[in-house]
């Protein structure tokens, strides 16, 4: 199956950390993790999202390295993609972002210099 990412507008929702991020582990017997192309080990964030009718779901959103957010805090994570998968007959959407930053906080300029 061909993996097309897919623009997630995380300002439309509201991010909640639910659960503490920790590596994402690829094999347990060996405690091999998962790294990005870059080498640094890939973490997982469990967060609640919540759209304008009051809707609530679980997701995990994988950052490559600590993100540095704490259960309880609400967050809006920064070039969110999502990306469907299919295995065995089963098929979900993972998702990924570059960063978290406070909910509140000023938007990141990316074209500063």
């Amino acid at each position: 199956m061909r993996t097309i990412p897919i623009p997630v507008d995380a300002a439309k929702l509201v991010f909640t950390c639910v659960k503490a991020p920790h590596p994402r582990v690829l094999n347990r017997d060996t405690g091999e993790l998962k790294l990005d192309k870059t080498g640094q080990a890939i973490y997982e964030t469990v967060l609640s999202v919540e759209d304008d009718f009051g809707r609530i779901e679980l997701v995990k959103i994988g950052t490559s390295g600590d993100p540095g957010v704490t259960a309880g805090s609400e967050v809006t994570p920064i070039d969110m993609i999502g990306y469907v998968w299919e295995t065995s007959g089963r098929w979900g959407i993972s998702y990924r972002a570059a960063s978290f930053q406070p909910a509140h906080a000023a938007p990141v300029d990316d074209d500063r210099a």
